[in-house]
């Protein structure tokens, strides 16, 4: 290894403890009572960016606060409650849905776009829409789950 490597690897290292996942004054782990229990995972991490706090909210689907699957093979009533989801969790993190600024889908139809569209739009600031990137997949981690939305927001902090 040449000494140039050997210098940066030090920074980088110490620069990745900064930002480590333990230091609990930067980052912040959400598993809002509003949402399902998660297993194994967290809902949102919000990380503190200093005037602002950024919220990285896990894929939503459509199951309710107590577990339950809302819209058994109903694309649009399981995309509702994605977002119903993720409005929790915003919200439980002091921000409203105008604050995401990005949402990424998983369909396993791209056929139902339109349907996610129009469930989308009664949540989104339609003037200034979130980045989107939206994938059709074979397969989601249940089979009866037809969509999973993941969302990021970014919350100004109170002055």
């Amino acid at each position: 290894m040449d000494l140039k490597r050997l210098l940066v690897f030090p920074f980088l290292f110490f620069s990745a403890l900064a930002f480590s996942q333990t230091d609990t004054s930067v980052v912040k782990f959400l598993n809002p009572a509003s949402v399902s229990a998660p297993r194994g995972y967290s809902h949102a991490v919000q990380i503190d960016l200093g005037t602002c706090k950024m919220i990285i909210i896990s894929g939503q689907v459509g199951i309710d606060n107590k577990g339950n699957l809302v819209g058994q093979g109903d694309f649009g009533k399981q995309t509702e409650q994605a977002f119903q989801n993720i409005k929790s969790i915003v919200e439980s993190a002091g921000g409203t849905m105008d604050n995401v600024v990005k949402l990424g889908f998983y369909l396993l139809d791209v056929n139902n776009i339109q349907t996610m569209r129009t469930v989308r739009d009664k949540y989104i600031n339609l003037k200034n829409p979130p980045t989107s990137t939206l994938m059709q997949v074979s397969k989601l981690f249940r089979d009866d789950i037809l969509v999973e939305i993941e969302a990021t927001a970014v919350i100004p902090n109170k002055k």
